[in-house]
């Protein structure tokens, strides 16, 4: 079986919606990304596989790649399953290059929550079944699971002071294509006392016993992130040092009112048919949508803090839904260059619906 590996990674500043980068429509957002990756090998490149959920519709691949000024041979393709949208664009490239199908693809994620012409979201499940609004089914999961505001809270916490660490450290320099004069996220335009916002914060979507509030709950943002998977026999070929070595991934399904823990499936399964236990798992990146998926994950599957989001997400940064699981393989692309000890890390993202999507790698 041919290995894909991931040889660079990237994405766009995240801004809020209708802020920093209301103008860009999805694809001048991806463009900038794929006209940086594909320097220098775009005779290689299969195809454009990009994540996309709100719109405005189309062939958001093809249209990004034309913007980017790729090759016209170049065909493009956009997949929609929600939150996973982007992770799953990088798996299917993996899986592709696993079966021969070809040797180099861009792969990843773009949203623009801001110029979405739709005024509200799909449709997650048949009324047959019900179908919750996120925060509903997050608090859910805090009920079902025993997640109280303060562990959320805590955990939110805990997210955005790492993410702050980080973005002083420059940790985040590596990652970022500037999108004309904006070159970071928007967040860190300006520091809160995110503890004194947390304890005033009220529950939002449910009144009476609420735990779900905005401060343990992320934004909706605009943003794409994208990487290129390769051959590892090309990757070499052409001079490139591979980062990642995709092993495997799992998608499963739970009932669409817990999405919020759908990742846990998905990498129970992912483990256990590799062979490997959670503490062989080095790091692991998991969309921070909600405080309570990190802290019913961590909880189900035992996982100490000290391995997930090991510089913050989604609560601090955003969650551009279409390229959030690209940010999760873009943050361990470069995390991991950061660690050497490490050998195996673990993408993950539960969408709406009740997905679970689950990706493994390992560390060249």
């Amino acid at each position: 079986m041919n290995k894909a590996v991931i040889v660079e990674a990237k994405r766009t500043p995240i801004g809020r919606k209708s802020k920093m980068l209301q103008d860009y429509q999805p694809e001048r957002l991806m463009a900038p990304i794929l006209s940086y990756l594909s320097k220098d090998i775009t005779h290689y490149i299969e195809d454009a596989i990009i994540g996309n959920v709100v719109g405005p519709g189309g062939n958001i691949g093809r249209l990004s790649a034309l913007e980017a000024g790729l090759p016209l041979s170049i065909p493009g393709m956009t997949i929609d399953r929600q939150c996973s949208a982007g992770l799953e664009a990088i798996r299917t490239a993996c899986y592709y290059i696993q079966g021969g199908a070809g040797s180099c693809y861009l792969a990843g994620g773009v949203e623009s929550a801001s110029t979405s012409p739709f005024p509200t979201r799909a449709r997650f499940a048949p009324d047959s079944i019900g179908d919750p609004d996120m925060g509903i089914a997050a608090e859910n999961v805090a009920k079902k699971y025993h997640i109280t505001r303060e562990m959320q809270d805590e955990y939110a916490l805990l997210s955005h002071e790492r993410s702050w660490d980080a973005f002083n450290k420059g940790h985040f320099n590596s990652e970022i294509i500037a999108i004309d004069e904006h070159d970071k996220d928007e967040v860190f335009n300006q520091r809160r006392d995110m503890s004194r916002m947390m304890n005033r914060a009220k529950a939002i979507f449910v009144k009476e016993n609420g735990t779900v509030t905005t401060t343990n709950s992320c934004a909706i943002n605009d943003g794409a992130s994208a990487v290129v998977v390769m051959e590892e026999k090309l990757a070499h070929k052409l001079h490139y040092k591979p980062v990642l070595r995709f092993i495997d991934s799992y998608v499963t399904g739970i009932h669409p009112h817990f999405p919020a823990i759908s990742p846990v499936s998905a990498i129970q399964e992912l483990i256990t048919r590799n062979d490997l236990t959670i503490k062989d798992i080095d790091l692991f990146e998991i969309n921070e949508a909600f405080a309570v998926k990190i802290v019913a994950c961590a909880q189900e599957l035992h996982i100490p803090y000290d391995r997930i989001n090991v510089s913050g997400g989604a609560l601090t940064i955003g969650h551009p839904y279409g390229a959030s699981g690209a940010l999760l393989v873009t943050r361990l692309f470069h995390e991991v260059q950061r660690r050497p000890t490490c050998k195996y890390v673990i993408a993950a993202i539960g969408s709406g619906g009740g997905i679970g999507l689950a990706t493994l790698f390992e560390v060249i």
